[in-house]
């Protein structure tokens, strides 16, 4: 921060002062000496005004350039202390509260945050640029600790300040803030109607071209959103060209050439040019993989993980290590449905590493880590492993879409297992037209259990009446993974109920997607089933292809499998308490193959 006096301060602070930024800004900063000249200001018993902005000049520096926490705090809460008692409002008691409030945030103590950002925005109301920003700072401790109503109160408050301050841009900022709360919240309702609200806002806003499009992406990234969290992967389609369209028209947009806005309450910004590609590419990676096109979500993955990591080398901002997280848990399941155990299990562990550099991301995606080590677990047949896994996952989760997840996965390793008692222990909370999500592709999901379930009791007419609606559902919203699975799964009751040709019917195409995905698992079933139907129909030529492929896919699993038990990350499956175990032990759980 500069530090800058006016013209009617004394001769000694203004010498101070100039001392102070002198050794901030030499080459290289002489930071002890810049802290001893501001410290010095106080032997001449400065007034209020002075004494307040010294503190937070050194609260900033000590924050900054650091370790000393304890001193920063103890400086920014003199210097709100003095501000806030003032009867003149100037920048220094906002940006202190503000400031404060943020490291009470990063010490986990949002009760002493609250109550100085509420007088805060009480005291700024003839301050419109720090009023809005007090607001957004209020309403995000209120989301992190997901009191959503309170903090789309706010959000509603700043929009309609923003309203009368005549800024339409920082008006839609507060309302899409809102609308991604309310998604959040699953309160789908409330945002059909806010992202129509904004949709027109957004149409007709008359404002800078860098303003516009970024307004945009920030609406269109909720709609895209709003459609996989629905499972509605073909319906999202458009959307997410027009939003993958007005990433390239705002990259294309030079800043420099901009003209600044006259209003004060427009000086907001969402996101970064370079934070919003990477979102975009995540959002990208979430189709992909919903859609069951795995090259391609791999494509996107590799291209986030490189932009991420030169972003991190300028700025590690705690928003690039949650998208780091989130790729690397879509590219996990990648890795599992294409056979990749031992590049999952190894990406599970980076996943931890990035939760140990941000420990907050722990509580939030801690249920993921567990799920996806749970899916790595039943990849490798360690099923014990695998329900203790879910069960942790299960515990930890309060969200109602990774719950019938974490359930629908749970009830095939019961299957897998014959464990009829807790099988049906789980039947209700798996039931297509009981389940807590409104999730499309879940839904189609628990029809596929359920046929699944109908198969290995031998209830063959059963199996075939809920994977039929498994292929409605899966062929409406291009449902890949699922539709294929569900063939596959048809292909394989017509066999076993002798009707060759129904069976080659069901199983050629589930081969054909399954290679299209790439689903190993589905082309090493497929092809064994189409091994045995050549065999049958006296295919000598074709069977002898399939049989060749059969082992190909075979081969290919058994020693990725022997190559994933013996790394030491394959330790994580028996980890269910407490923080991550990252001084693992090179000894695995032993586990046969699931092939």
């Amino acid at each position: 921060m500069k530090m800058a006096s006016t013209s009617n301060e004394q001769p000694w602070y203004t010498a101070l002062l100039g001392f102070a930024e002198n050794f901030r800004t030499s080459n290289p900063p002489n930071i002890r000496l810049c802290i001893h000249c501001l410290q010095s200001i106080f032997t001449f018993k400065p007034p209020p005004q002075i004494e307040a902005r010294t503190h937070l000049q050194l609260g900033n520096i000590l924050l900054t350039h650091t370790k000393n926490i304890d001193a920063a705090r103890a400086h920014l809460e003199k210097a709100w202390s003095v501000s806030s008692s003032l009867s003149a409002n100037d920048d220094v008691v906002f940006e202190s509260a503000s400031i404060l409030s943020q490291l009470y945030e990063q010490q986990n103590q949002v009760q002493l945050a609250k109550p100085i950002l509420h007088r805060a925005i009480e005291m700024s109301q003839q301050a419109p640029y720090w009023h809005c920003r007090l607001l957004f700072q209020l309403a995000q401790i209120f989301a992190i600790e997901k009191d959503f109503l309170s903090a789309c109160g706010l959000l509603g408050v700043g929009a309609e300040f923003a309203r009368t301050a005549q800024s339409d841009y920082t008006r839609m900022l507060f309302l899409l803030s809102k609308g991604m709360l309310l998604l959040i919240d699953k309160k789908m309702k409330d945002v059909d109607e806010c992202l129509s609200m904004v949709s027109g806002l957004i149409e007709t806003y008359q404002g800078s071209p860098i303003h516009k499009e970024s307004l945009k992406v920030f609406f269109l990234v909720l709609q895209v959103c709003h459609y996989l969290m629905s499972g509605q992967v073909k319906s999202v389609k458009p959307a997410l060209k027009q939003l993958q369209q007005s990433i390239q028209t705002i990259t294309q947009i030079h800043t420099d050439d901009e003209p600044l806005s006259g209003n004060p309450v427009d000086l907001f910004q969402w996101l970064p040019k370079e934070h919003m590609c990477v979102l975009v590419y995540l959002v990208t990676v979430m189709h992909s993989m919903q859609a069951g096109y795995m090259d391609k979500a791999q494509k996107y993955t590799d291209k986030a993980l490189m932009q991420i990591e030169k972003l991190k080398m300028l700025d590690c901002h705690p928003l690039l290590s949650s998208f780091q997280l989130m790729l690397l848990e879509h590219i996990v399941m990648c890795r599992l449905i294409m056979g990749n155990k031992s590049m999952a299990i190894q990406e599970i562990f980076q996943a931890c590493h990035v939760c140990q550099q941000q420990p907050r991301l722990f509580t939030t995606h801690g249920a993921q880590i567990h799920t996806l080590l749970g899916l790595y677990a039943m990849s490798m047949n360690c099923m014990e492993a695998a329900e203790a896994q879910f069960k942790t996952a299960s515990k930890l989760t309060t969200v109602s879409d990774l719950k019938s997840f974490v359930n629908l996965n749970l009830a095939i390793v019961y299957l897998r297992t014959n464990r009829q008692t807790e099988l049906v222990g789980l039947l209700e909370s798996i039931d297509p037209e009981k389940l807590e999500s409104g999730s499309h592709s879940l839904k189609a999901a628990a029809y596929y259990v359920q046929g699944l379930q109908a198969f290995f009791q031998a209830r063959y007419n059963e199996a075939k009446r809920y994977l039929r609606e498994t292929l409605k559902m899966s062929n409406a919203e291009d449902l890949n993974r699922l539709t294929s699975c569900s063939l596959v799964l048809l292909g394989h009751i017509f066999l076993s109920l002798g009707n060759n040709r129904e069976a080659m019917n069901m199983v050629t195409p589930a081969m054909q997607l399954a290679g299209k995905i790439p689903d190993v698992h589905v082309q090493l079933w497929a092809s064994s089933l189409l091994k045995d139907l050549y065999r049958m129909c006296g295919d000598s030529h074709n069977e002898a292809e399939e049989f060749r492929m059969h082992s190909s896919f075979s081969q290919s699993l058994l020693k990725d499998h022997f190559q994933s038990s013996q790394m030491s990350e394959h330790g994580l499956i028996q980890w269910t308490d407490g923080q991550c175990p990252f001084h693992l032990c090179s000894t695995s759980v032993g586990s046969s193959s699931m092939l």
